[in-house]
């Protein structure tokens, strides 16, 4: 079971910030030169209606309200999802999608240390019931990290007797409703997300897993087994390649928001050197 642990990321360049903004209280840095967030919202006249440019942490996160901010740093669980924006944020208008690539994608949102160009304003009651004093409307934006994924896939190929392809499952999977299946796939589990996957994404250090391509839903996965697979901090996520034997149904509506067309009830599963 997932403990709610979270982790801070603070903009490094924050270290340096206090003599910075002592350096600025008296006087404006040229037009174009880069700030900080905390500059921006403790001294907001001496910026407001001005093009700036700007260092800080954008969160965008999916919802009702959505998320789209530029803050002083980012918190997460330790499985990299619910990120939190840290400190007084600056709502964003108009955040590049393409720069999004190039961050944290844990899942559930998208977040990462960013340079953003644009108009900032600050007559407040902006974003979504203007509950964000600032905004900033960006003219352009460019990672300050560049993070790389890597990611581990099946192949599509036979198993060997008595058992089933996971693409074989994913392709006809009327022909499987109701048996009894062996399979190779790869689990997935994040209290949020429990699935058979095509594939594994992680970041290069091994940090925000997420399933990749096909996937069916997993119940009674085997606690004992999780164990022997890839177990993220405070056993926030856990993946591995594995055999799994299980009753196999389809027909949609499974898993989490009812997304997934297939589920497998488990009866066994083992580790599998990938």
């Amino acid at each position: 079971m997932l403990r709610s642990f979270r982790r801070a990321t603070l903009l490094l360049l924050v270290l340096g910030l206090s003599l910075l903004a002592l350096a600025t209280c008296a006087t404006q840095p040229t037009l174009g030169t880069p700030l900080f967030v905390q500059q921006l919202t403790a001294q907001p006249g001496n910026y407001a209606g001005r093009e700036v440019t700007v260092d800080g942490a954008y969160v965008w996160r999916p919802g009702d309200p959505s998320l789209s901010v530029l803050a002083v740093g980012v918190s997460t669980l330790d499985n990299g999802l619910d990120a939190q924006p840290i400190g007084e944020a600056i709502w964003l208008e108009g955040f590049p999608a393409e720069v999004t690539e190039h961050l944290h994608r844990p899942g559930d949102a998208v977040y990462g240390f960013v340079r953003v160009r644009g108009r900032f304003e600050a007559n407040g009651n902006y974003g979504p019931g203007g509950a964000y004093r600032f905004l900033l409307t960006v003219s352009s934006a460019e990672p300050i990290e560049r993070i790389r994924r890597v990611e581990q896939r099946l192949a599509d190929r036979p198993l060997g007797p008595d058992k089933v392809s996971f693409f074989e499952l994913l392709r006809n999977p009327q022909q499987y409703q109701g048996q009894r299946v062996t399979t190779q796939a790869y689990y997935f589990w994040n209290s949020i997300i429990y699935v058979l996957a095509e594939g594994i994404s992680t970041e290069e250090d091994g940090s925000s897993p997420q399933p990749v391509g096909g996937a069916i839903w997993v119940e009674q996965f085997p606690p004992d087994q999780s164990a022997l697979l890839t177990v993220g901090p405070n056993n926030s996520f856990v993946w591995g390649l594995v055999e799994v034997t299980g009753t196999f149904q389809t027909g949609g509506g499974f898993g989490k928001d009812g997304a997934y067309q297939s589920i497998l009830f488990v009866e066994s599963a083992r580790p599998v050197q990938p």
